[in-house]
């Protein structure tokens, strides 16, 4: 339970996210804003995480006042080359593929807007998939799900659930979200 927390507003229309604050107890509105989330190509995947989240953030700082506004972005990335959308069912076989029987990262940045001042944290997780059947890809993408995540899957789907042998970190941050880490820091900026 976090005490005396300010009204918070999501910044996201990811219905993970969603759920994943509602089971943490917290009350909250969402407001979308459009944002370029173009970046400087010299950032590293961490960087680009935390700049893209900022910039969310920042949209918000003229129109709130006694408000917690929360942004995040998630980065899927193999090899330090970013995976992102897939843009239609051939470029998920193709993330899928790269990502069956190996080790990718999912860095998911947040960004916390309080007063006018922006605290930015980040979390990685190391994800290892199994080798993965090009039958079981072409299933799991005929569900439709891949389509709107970064890396072209959910951990929490089917395709998760039969093809994830391990995770090192934290598993909502793979979700989408790195809900411990966020509460310790709502903790704080609630204070």
């Amino acid at each position: 339970m976090i005490k005396n927390i300010p009204p918070v507003i999501l910044a996201s229309k990811s219905p993970r996210r969603q759920e994943l604050l509602k089971l943490m107890g917290i009350d909250f509105r969402v407001v979308l804003k459009e944002v370029d989330e173009s970046f400087p190509e010299e950032l590293s995947p961490e960087e680009i995480a935390i700049f893209i989240s900022e910039q969310k953030a920042k949209a918000f700082d003229e129109t709130i006042s006694n408000e917690i506004v929360i942004t995040a972005d998630t980065l899927v990335c193999i090899d330090g080359r970013i995976l992102g959308k897939p843009e239609n069912a051939e470029h998920a076989f193709e993330i899928l593929s790269a990502l069956s029987g190996n080790m990718h990262q999912v860095i998911t940045a947040v960004s916390l807007l309080k007063n006018h001042k922006i605290h930015s944290f980040y979390e990685v997780s190391e994800v290892y998939f199994k080798a993965l059947t090009p039958e079981q890809i072409r299933y799991y993408i005929s569900t439709g799900q891949p389509m709107d995540k970064a890396g072209a899957y959910g951990i929490q789907e089917w395709i998760g659930l039969i093809g994830i042998e391990k995770i090192v970190g934290s598993y909502t941050n793979v979700v989408g979200l790195p809900t411990e880490r966020l509460f310790a820091e709502l903790n704080i900026l609630a204070d």
